[in-house]
């Protein structure tokens, strides 16, 4: 009895998977790679579930840096990404493992750091300025060395104010995510370069303060790449599909237009789909 049992179930597990395997791409569930300043900033647990309401499709996120996100789509392991590394998706568009590549919306970087800054990045005029105070001064900075958008952002500004990084006693790296990395700031009284969304989103629990916003530089832009199908042909390309039309949707955009108006007293993202920016 106990094998035929054994043997029924193993039956049934194998013929769920056959049926799985089978189902045509629309009824999977839609795999979205994005980052972490999506996650951690709540807007995806608000716009995931009206998307699932709209379409009928389920959504498994994984939110990780761009750069990671980036890589899951090179090797098909996911539907459609939404991230904000412009140069890296330009390559990653061009090499062929993206399509339909959509600007979504914006926010901007901004510099966070201990309460009274004490290496007085306030001052600065810009904020490679500030990078380069941080340098010379031989301040705590702490970097997400993650791949992640953030990371690249971070990278191009270092190089941007010559700032060599190479051994840099006073720099960091967590490795981890936004939210994660903001926390180890605050912990070790460090400096960080973060997206704003994120830190609105998390500032009652962490001792930083804005010390450097506003500049050319540290503007934030976010697309939305379907991964291509030529490319892998098992990637659920109507879902992806789906959800792309659906985050620049007019609907989307206004609820992106005032997530965190009203618990932040500003918006954490602006909606860009409808400018048609590049």
């Amino acid at each position: 009895m106990a094998q035929t049992a054994c043997f029924m179930v193993r039956a049934g597990l194998i013929l769920m998977l056959l049926i799985s395997a089978a189902a045509p791409a629309g009824e999977r569930a839609v795999i979205l790679a994005t980052t972490t300043s999506t996650q951690d900033s709540g807007l995806l647990d608000v716009l995931v579930p009206m998307f699932e309401k709209e379409s009928g499709l389920l959504v498994k996120t994984i939110a990780v840096g761009s750069g990671q996100a980036m890589a899951l789509g090179r090797r098909g392991e996911a539907d459609v990404l939404l991230v904000h590394s412009p140069a890296d998706e330009e390559k990653f568009i061009a090499e062929g493992f993206g399509r339909d590549r959509r600007l979504v919306m914006h926010n901007d970087f901004i510099v966070v750091g201990p309460e009274g800054d004490p290496a007085g990045l306030k001052k600065e005029s810009t904020v490679l300025h500030a990078f380069k105070k941080i340098a010379t001064t031989r301040t705590l900075f702490v970097s997400r060395g993650d791949h992640s958008g953030t990371h690249a952002k971070e990278m191009a500004l270092w190089k941007k104010a010559g700032v060599p990084r190479e051994g840099a006693s006073w720099r960091i790296e967590t490795g981890l995510g936004m939210g994660q990395t903001l926390g180890v700031a605050s912990e070790k009284r460090g400096y960080t370069l973060t997206d704003r969304g994120t830190y609105l989103a998390l500032k009652k629990n962490l001792s930083l303060g804005i010390v450097q916003e506003g500049d050319a530089d540290l503007f934030n832009l976010y697309h939305v790449i379907v991964v291509n199908p030529a490319r892998f042909p098992r990637v659920n390309a109507s879902g992806a599909g789906a959800f792309a039309g659906f985050i620049v949707s007019a609907g989307a955009q206004e609820v992106i237009r005032t997530f965190g108006l009203a618990q932040y007293g500003a918006p954490l993202f602006f909606p860009d789909a409808v400018k048609g920016r590049k």
